[in-house]
């Protein structure tokens, strides 16, 4: 079995328990797939999951600046968002001088899923955390998967 297809099977179940469970304990479903994305656009493994933790944290961090800023710049609301969406985003950009904030995908996975749940960050953090370590979880029994059937498939190929 190749190891992309390998990754689709694991993904998938993890995924639909990910979808079915995510909701029992109340967290957002698509803000873990949000996280999930995030660390496989980091390039995965520990590497990606410490950079898209750590960026999405700060995305969550700097969406909340801006919530809770933006009314008390005093003017029309659709200005003042477009105000700290400036500031906001060249904030959430030149962070990335610091090799810690590096990954600004990250940054911006956690800053528009905050405002998608209209700032409820309680609920946003941990459902983009756990959807990281859903990333990384899938990945790992994706190449559990890989190594487990081609190591069938060698000791077949041993005997015949």
């Amino acid at each position: 079995m190749g190891s992309l297809l390998s990754l689709s099977i694991t993904t998938a179940i993890l995924c639909g328990i990910w979808s079915y469970v995510s909701g029992i304990i109340g967290l957002l479903g698509w803000a873990g797939f949000s996280g999930c994305t995030s660390y496989f656009a980091a390039g995965g493994k520990k590497e990606g999951l410490k950079a898209s933790l750590i960026a999405n944290i700060s995305g969550v961090i700097w969406a909340m600046i801006a919530i809770k800023l933006s009314p008390v710049l005093g003017i029309q609301p659709e200005i003042a968002g477009s105000i700290m969406t400036t500031i906001i985003t060249f904030g959430m950009c030149i962070q990335a001088k610091s090799k810690l904030f590096a990954y600004i995908p990250g940054t911006f996975f956690g800053s528009f899923s905050t405002f998608a749940a209209n700032g409820d960050w309680k609920l946003v953090l941990p459902s983009l955390l756990l959807g990281g370590l859903l990333g990384h979880a899938c990945q790992c029994s994706g190449d559990w998967l890989f190594n487990l059937t081609n190591k069938k498939s060698r000791k077949v190929e041993k005997n015949l």
